[in-house]
């Protein structure tokens, strides 16, 4: 039953972080490390499989293997968080949401520029140590 209840958090996990690929406010990394654990611990198959994935190569492996996240990347996430942000604010003509969003976006920017590590993109492609 434990085996089951984890294999289905897992599935969620990665749906929600996939999601977040093209949904800037959902956060990809952690949840595809949380599914990445879930599966891990409830089918062998499907961890193997989630390791093989683009995404999971493009946003798990080098912030797993390497400890941070190549400047490039921080930029896109970045980049594309900040065009949906504002696109939302111009539409929604509302305090409160600009409010959100403003610190979506300053929880972003700490995120990206203090708390994850920036890498070469050599060392994201494992080619220095």
């Amino acid at each position: 039953m434990k085996k089951t209840i984890l294999f289905a958090c897992a599935w969620l996990a990665f749906a929600v972080g996939f999601l977040g690929v093209f949904i800037p406010v959902l956060p990809t990394t952690p949840l595809l490390l949380l599914a990445t654990f879930l599966f891990a611990n409830s089918s062998p198959r499907c961890h193997a499989w989630i390791c093989k994935t683009k995404v999971y190569g493009a946003y798990v492996k080098p912030f797993k293997e390497q400890g941070g996240i190549p400047l490039k990347r921080k930029v896109h996430i970045i980049g594309v968080s900040f065009a949906v942000m504002g696109i939302s604010a111009v539409l929604v003509q509302k305090p409160l949401v600009w409010g959100i969003l403003a610190a979506v976006a300053l929880f972003l920017l700490w995120l990206m520029g203090m708390r994850i590590p920036t890498i070469s993109e050599k060392k994201a492609a494992g080619l220095e140590e």
